[in-house]
């Protein structure tokens, strides 16, 4: 997707410069906002397939911004900013973010990351199968569709592949390394503080209690495991 459309927010005229040249020169469409309200309003025009957002700026702030963006839509987001203490990782993944730069970065790494999120691609999942249903809850993989107690559940494209790989393990445990390689692709590996934002998400839209449980189970120190109930049909 080299020819993608990527919005860049950042209240640094000489850091939205140099993103442009750099991305231009590999093939992106851009376009740019230095506030939050800005890029709201760019968001809707410009229709940009990936979204690199600056968390300090004047207005509403990225975090804002993302939560806004998030709420109607499941482009990429990356955030880019200067804070890299974990809560305010966590903070961000939280308001929808995909993936999380510390400032100072190097360009050829942004570039990588960037490709990562906009192939979309997981990894393999063989095994998974077709349809599941339990006691209220039913995943189609082929339309990716949720539904639970009758009701249509939304997942992001990176939450409903995550749940699409603990499946395909038919109940055995995960590694931390896997699922983040599988998922957001092979440059990641450490951030599992991504993992568990991201499954405690699941938690919350698939679990009738979240605090307990019954499908997404965690494997301390290991990863995670999706947990093949009695009641279970597999299709």
């Amino acid at each position: 997707m080299s020819s993608a459309k990527i919005l860049v927010v950042d209240d640094e005229p000489q850091i939205r410069r140099m993103m442009r040249a750099t991305l231009t020169s590999s093939g992106y469409q851009v376009d740019e906002a230095r506030t939050g309200e800005e890029a709201l309003e760019k968001f809707r025009a410009f229709l940009p397939d990936l979204v690199l957002l600056d968390l300090n700026m004047p207005g509403i702030g990225g975090l804002e911004a993302c939560r806004e963006m998030r709420a109607g839509s499941d482009i990429p987001i990356i955030i880019l900013t200067v804070r890299n203490a974990e809560k305010d990782k966590v903070e961000a993944l939280d308001a929808g973010a995909d993936d999380y730069v510390s400032k100072p970065f190097g360009m050829q790494e942004l570039l990588a990351r960037i490709r990562a999120q906009l192939r979309r691609v997981p990894g393999s999942s063989e095994g998974a199968p077709h349809k599941i249903t339990a006691r209220g809850l039913e995943i189609d993989f082929d339309n990716r569709r949720v539904r639970v107690n009758d009701k249509n559940i939304r997942l992001t494209p990176k939450e409903f592949d995550l749940l699409r790989h603990l499946v395909a393990r038919g109940g055995k445990p995960v590694p931390h390394r896997e699922l983040l390689q599988s998922v957001w692709g092979p440059d990641y590996g450490d951030e599992t503080d991504y993992l568990r934002v991201f499954i405690n998400h699941l938690r919350k839209k698939i679990e009738a209690n979240p605090t307990r449980p019954k499908y997404i189970l965690t494997e301390p120190w290991v990863g995670y495991r999706f947990a093949i109930s009695e009641d279970q049909e597999r299709v």
